[in-house]
């Protein structure tokens, strides 16, 4: 090791997940936003480039980082191709700069500088050794012609303190006096799809034209046009294979089964196939793919469900029983989480001996799909499956597939959330759907857009799903549906419902419980989608309105505003060159008018507080003309419980 880079220390590098053990993400247009603690022994001062680079590239760009203070240093670099990259830190003592540095002090204070100004000359004479640019060694030489030009201190030492000279010197630091990071750290970066998109699910076996009849692929393609005109990117399918007979659940997850109950999609498996296979009753391979194509013609994406778990008729059982548990009673364990039972659904057996064919067969299905056409799963509980198996599995999908997206649904403890996302899910579910009160989304936005949970933890926000009816889309009305679309969709830059049963408004709940009564489950429904009082115009001018303003477009950007009332949640997202700025504004009551004080944070989005600027409410149509920091604020839900504001200041 040589002098200079043991001298060197480069510590606190963010974002640094776990020891560079798990990479950031982020989608091209993004930057990377590096920090970290460098510094030396002594007075010296120091130099620090961020290098980077894209994973087919060899050499590094390098990118100078700034000084901040105690020893504090930052610098970005932005994600510009659809590939991973890798980045590091480089730092050098500076012998110019200190030089420099310590001839102010000695000239201010009188001293001779005759010797140091030799010393000057002579870091100029090495600097120039080492030069390969042409262009810059012609500089190099005009230097020395000027210096040799004169003997006067006053005039040579002028010409050696040029800003211009010092940043040429620090460009052509010798490499050999670096100390580089030791480690490289890397960035999975994914489409933007995977940054911004609204999903739409439904279960295809309900939407036949004919009432009590099973649906099918070609039901659906009648769907598209309307899923499309809402503004939606995916339709997410719960699972779409045949459905075991053995245990299976009928209405309302009753373990007496009528002759005709479909069954739970989620018990994967009969005769008829497996995790490769259609339900005969909605189509088949060649149904499907027709159906992915017709999607795609309205710029629309299908999403599987990717659930591995089995029922008790899946044809694994029999070819691969030691996929699965065996009960001393001899009967294969089907799933549990005391005290719910899952009688129609066997967990598989990751402990099992033979796991690199176990693990090699899941990757398998999800290549299968790949080849349907589908580039998009949402995963069925990844936290009761092995880390180290997602690991393996993402990672190599992704390899051959970069374009792949993985939905974590997972509602669990928040490390094992975490754990999910850093082995590789691009988004994940999350508790948004439990928090209902003002201080509950600051803290948790919080945690999730300033702490180094945001490197790795892309939000989805979902209202509901087919398995959560909260208790406040039960009791408030459109109101509180309304409401939870206009937060979901403005906080978090994903965001998904489970329809139609949102944009109708289902509220009917099993008593004492956050479930669907007569879940779809377990039933076949027949829905009207154009029922009086639906909100798909609601959810197309959401949608219509993240799709036309660029600062919803992220989750990271967002800042709380102050209001004097605790009934009321607002807050605004700008591009970074503040030429598109949202406030939200949103009644977080159903039932009753709130009104406030807003305080406008003018200073942060580059607004005059003496000057008017327009305030146009994108989600009623309403235009106001504000002035000044502090504004009124009043929402009725029964008219409507949130403003999405456009803020201008016109020259």
């Amino acid at each position: 090791m040589d002098n200079y880079s043991s001298r060197i220390m480069i510590e606190k590098i963010s974002p640094e997940i776990d020891g560079g053990s798990f990479p950031i993400k982020r989608t091209v247009g993004e930057k990377v936003v590096v920090n970290a603690n460098i510094f030396a022994d002594g007075h010296d001062e120091i130099v620090a480039v961020l290098l980077y680079r894209s994973a087919d590239e060899d050499d590094w760009h390098e990118v100078y980082m700034k000084p901040l203070g105690n020893d504090h240093w930052i610098g970005s670099f932005p994600i510009e191709k659809e590939e991973d990259y890798l980045y590091s830190i480089r730092a050098t003592i500076d012998e110019f700069s200190t030089w420099k540095k310590d001839l102010e002090k000695k000239i201010n204070a009188d001293q001779d500088i005759s010797v140091d100004l030799k010393i000057g000359k002579q870091i100029l004479e090495n600097t120039i050794k080492i030069v390969k640019k042409k262009s810059t060694e012609k500089i190099f030489d005009l230097y020395i012609d000027e210096l040799q030009a004169s003997e006067d201190s006053n005039v040579l030492s002028s010409i050696l303190m040029r800003d211009e000279l010092s940043n040429i010197i620090q460009q052509n630091i010798n490499i050999q006096k670096n100390t580089t990071f030791s480690k490289e750290l890397k960035v999975n970066v994914d489409r933007k799809l995977a940054l911004f998109s609204s999903w739409y699910e439904l279960f295809p076996r309900s939407w036949s034209s004919q009432p009590g009849k099973h649906g099918n692929f070609k039901d659906c393609e009648k769907l598209i046009p309307e899923i499309s005109r809402m503004g939606f990117d995916i339709i997410y399918l719960p699972p779409i294979h045949p459905i075991g007979k053995t245990n299976r659940k009928g209405e309302n997850n009753s373990t007496k089964c009528k002759k005709n109950d479909p069954g739970c999609p989620w018990a994967i498996g009969s005769e008829e196939g497996g995790h490769k296979s259609i339900h005969p009753q909605l189509g088949t391979i060649e149904s499907f793919k027709h159906f992915v194509n017709k999607a795609k013609e309205f710029n629309l994406e299908i999403a599987l469900d990717l659930a591995y778990q089995c029922s008790p008729d899946h044809p694994y059982v029999k070819e691969h029983p030691q996929w699965f548990k065996w009960r001393p009673d001899g009967k294969v364990q089907y799933a549990e989480n005391p005290p719910k039972k899952y009688e129609d659904v066997l967990p598989v057996n990751f402990e099992t001996n033979d796991i690199v064919d176990l693990w090699e067969e899941l990757k398998s299905i999800v290549l299968f799909w790949i080849d349907q056409g589908v580039r998009v799963f949402r995963v069925d509980n990844p936290h009761t499956k092995p880390f180290i198996f997602w690991d393996w599995l993402i990672a190599g999908i992704r390899k051959d597939y970069p374009d792949i997206i993985f939905l974590s649904e997972s509602f669990t403890r928040p490390n094992i959330m975490y754990r999910l996302a850093k082995g590789g899910f691009s988004q994940s579910y999350t508790y948004f759907t439990w928090r209902s009160s003002k201080y509950e989304f600051i803290e948790y936005m919080t945690e999730l857009t300033q702490t180094e949970v945001a490197e790795y933890f892309r939000p989805n926000f979902w209202p509901n799903t087919p398995d959560i009816l909260p208790a406040h889309l039960q009791h408030g009305g459109w109101p509180a549906f309304i409401m939870r679309a206009v937060l979901a969709s403005t906080l978090s830059s994903n965001f998904g419902i489970y329809g139609p049963a949102f944009e109708l408004c289902v509220t009917e709940a099993i008593t004492g419980k956050e479930e669907y009564s007569n879940s779809e489950k377990y039933e076949i429904k027949q829905w009207d989608w154009d029922k009086k009082g639906n909100l798909k115009n609601v959810l197309s001018r959401l949608n219509k309105i993240r799709k036309m303003n660029p600062a919803l477009q992220f989750t990271r950007n967002i800042q709380f505003c102050e209001i004097n009332n605790d009934s009321i949640l607002s807050y605004y997202k700008a591009t970074e060159d503040l030429s598109n700025i949202i406030l939200v504004v949103v009644n977080l009551d159903p039932y009753n008018t709130q009104s406030g004080s807003l305080q406008m944070p003018l200073d942060k989005l580059g607004i005059d507080k003496e000057r008017p600027y327009s305030a146009n409410d994108l989600l009623s149509g309403d235009k106001y003309i504000w002035k000044g920091p502090t504004n009124y604020i009043k929402l009725d839900p029964q008219r409507s419980p949130a403003h999405i504001i456009n803020i201008k200041q016109h020259l």
